[in-house]
């Protein structure tokens, strides 16, 4: 079966949206690369960007959550969009409560955490690096 995997593009911030995230979810990178880590002989990277993250995962449960920071050569990411979220299906209330308190710390909360009109535990916010998030848990969602 597929799969889907969030890839969210930052303004040279992902590798501390990163760390913000593991705090929250936990586990291991399974992949940092850098700009200067793909430049060759052709490619000259700025070296104010070579740091920057050209890929970055994060698995969560059987999915990953990936990024990179666009090269300010491509322009500015609208990081306040507002047409698309990251949707995390929790396995209880608690863990639901644990990512929706952690990913929001510092961010504004559109809907609190709680039992929603359609029956769910649900919450939605923007994260403090812009990020749109809903986090659901469905006691009836055997998945």
């Amino acid at each position: 079966m597929a799969t889907i995997n969030p890839h969210i593009n930052f303004n040279g911030n992902a590798e501390e949206a990163f760390h913000f995230y593991k705090a929250t979810f936990g586990g291991e990178f399974k992949t940092i690369v850098r700009f200067k880590d793909i430049a060759s002989q052709g490619d000259q990277i700025a070296e104010h960007e070579a740091n920057k993250i050209m890929h970055i995962a994060l698995p969560i449960g059987s999915n990953l959550l990936m990024a990179n920071d666009v090269p300010e050569s491509m322009g500015r990411t609208n990081e306040m969009e507002n047409r698309s979220k990251i949707v995390v299906n929790a396995a209880s209330r608690e863990e639901a409560d644990t990512i929706f308190n952690g990913l929001s710390a510092g961010g504004t909360v559109e809907m609190p955490i709680g039992d929603s009109p359609w029956g769910t535990y649900f919450g939605m916010f923007r994260d403090k690096y812009g990020i749109e998030w809903m986090v659901d848990f469905d006691a009836n969602y055997k998945g």
